[in-house]
């Protein structure tokens, strides 16, 4: 049974403080508040530590309904919520041992190989479900440096009230993920940006906000969107639930880029996970380490080229509800009208950049010496985690999340350890499918040109 936290609906408001607060359903389906701020839930409701010990007997789909139930209330009846879930994670979610109390928690077992399906595939079931409710259908409009994009186009692929808009940076992701994306057709369409990662959120951000497409009612499948965000906070618990013990508090080693995914380990700490330190681990994209070094935010322009590359983000839109989540104010372009408790996000998390160089040895010594295959990404977590062991000592247990399959990225992985990653099953025929892609220009009226001519086309 889930324990009854909280009987007082849980209400969104926007980091930006000028649009009215509004419910699950409406932070869901709208995205970005219209103020062009990300919606935060204005309570963060707790679960004992008694509970979430009692995790460990649970299942991922059992878990998941304690952690979310009370974001969603009332809106979705129990039967309906726990079958969504049910369907949402019918896959394994690994927590690998390497050594002393150190483990990878491997979030690269669903359909696309990357823990963005676990925020994706829920927030498409909810999302087609309250569509449903009312008769109505949305357009999908998300930007991606990687991962995103495909897990988003998976997730709503087929959903007849549905159509998806993915941007991607034209040279930034590799050919197999950009393959998922451009080889399902039908309600997916793919749009590649002369331009960095940055510019596709920003021509999404204009979009949202653009008074001229008000009728094509679109919303998002960022981690801007709260429905995205909030299922990442259950593998935490999950995680948790298969390493720790009583009286135990864990190490997380969080790869950073769009800081959806380590936002969403703060909500879980907030919620009574006994976290001792969040390690959010960046690439050379190094933004958040200087501000937590000098205290002074300043987004990175153009963003650097990296090869942990859905990283590669010079201006993270959630630092935005991590500024608000210990008291701060930062406005969409990363301009900060209130200062953070920085005192406090010190005592919470350690900011780390590394280097490609660091990457890559990451990749080679892991697995010489323990027989680990890491990813670019996962690699960047790992580094990170070792160097706050160096610098603090040894602490146990400690989690580092491993993003996606180390298959997305052969050529580095090859190079650096001679082993060619073994291919999932659902990736293993992209190659022989033909691709859907329609270039645009990094210039925002080339978008709304396409969006006004995709809303006229109907479905």
């Amino acid at each position: 049974m889930i324990l009854v936290l909280s009987m007082k609906k849980i209400l969104y408001y926007s980091t930006n403080g000028r649009s009215e607060k509004v419910d699950f359903k409406g932070a869901l389906l709208k995205g970005q508040a219209p103020d062009m701020g990300l919606y935060m839930p204005e309570i963060i409701p707790t679960i004992p530590l008694a509970r979430i010990h009692q995790f460990s007997t649970m299942n991922y789909p059992e878990i998941s309904y304690e952690i979310i139930s009370p974001y969603v209330g009332d809106l979705v009846p129990e039967k309906q919520l726990k079958a969504m879930l049910l369907d949402a994670y019918d896959f394994d979610v690994p927590v690998e041992k390497v050594y002393d109390g150190k483990y990878i928690l491997r979030l690269d077992r669903g359909p696309t190989c990357s823990f963005k399906d676990f925020a994706a595939r829920l927030m498409g079931r909810l999302m087609h479900y309250f569509l449903r409710q009312e008769g109505k259908s949305i357009i999908i409009l998300t930007a991606t440096s990687g991962d995103t994009g495909s897990a988003v186009a998976h997730a709503f692929y087929g959903l007849d009230n549905i159509r998806v808009v993915v941007l991607f940076p034209r040279n930034e992701v590799t050919e197999r993920q950009r393959r998922q994306m451009t080889t399902l057709g039908g309600n997916v369409n793919i749009l590649a940006v002369d331009g960095k990662f940055d510019d596709c959120q920003s021509l999404v951000k204009q979009a949202f906000v653009d008074p001229d497409l008000e009728g094509l009612n679109l919303s998002s499948a960022n981690s801007i969107n709260i429905g995205r965000l909030l299922p990442q906070a259950i593998y935490y618990f999950y995680a948790f639930s298969r390493v720790a013990h009583k009286g135990d508090e864990v190490i997380v080693s969080v790869p950073s880029g769009n800081f959806g995914d380590l936002m969403g380990g703060l909500i879980a700490r907030k919620m009574g996970l006994p976290v001792h330190k969040f390690i959010a681990a960046t690439n050379e994209n190094n933004e958040f380490p200087e501000f937590m070094r000098t205290g002074l935010y300043k987004p990175i322009k153009p963003s650097k080229n990296c090869i942990s590359n859905a990283m590669n983000v010079g201006h993270p839109s959630n630092l935005a509800r991590v500024f608000a989540l210990y008291g701060g104010q930062m406005d969409e372009y990363g301009d900060v009208s209130q200062q953070p408790d920085i005192d406090s996000m010190h005592q919470d998390l350690y900011a780390v950049s590394i280097t490609d160089e660091e990457t890559r040895r990451t990749i080679k010594t892991s697995y010489e010496q323990d027989r680990i295959l890491l990813e670019p990404h996962g690699a960047v977590g790992w580094a990170g985690l070792t160097r706050y062991l160096d610098e603090f000592g040894d602490w146990s247990p400690c989690i580092s999340l491993e993003t996606a399959d180390p298959a997305k990225f052969p050529d580095e992985i090859i190079r650096l350890t001679g082993v060619n990653p073994p291919l999932p099953e659902t990736m293993a025929r992209l190659g022989e499918l033909d691709e859907h892609i329609y270039e645009i220009s990094g210039d925002y009226k080339t978008l709304k040109a396409y969006l006004n001519e995709f809303g006229r086309r109907g479905t």
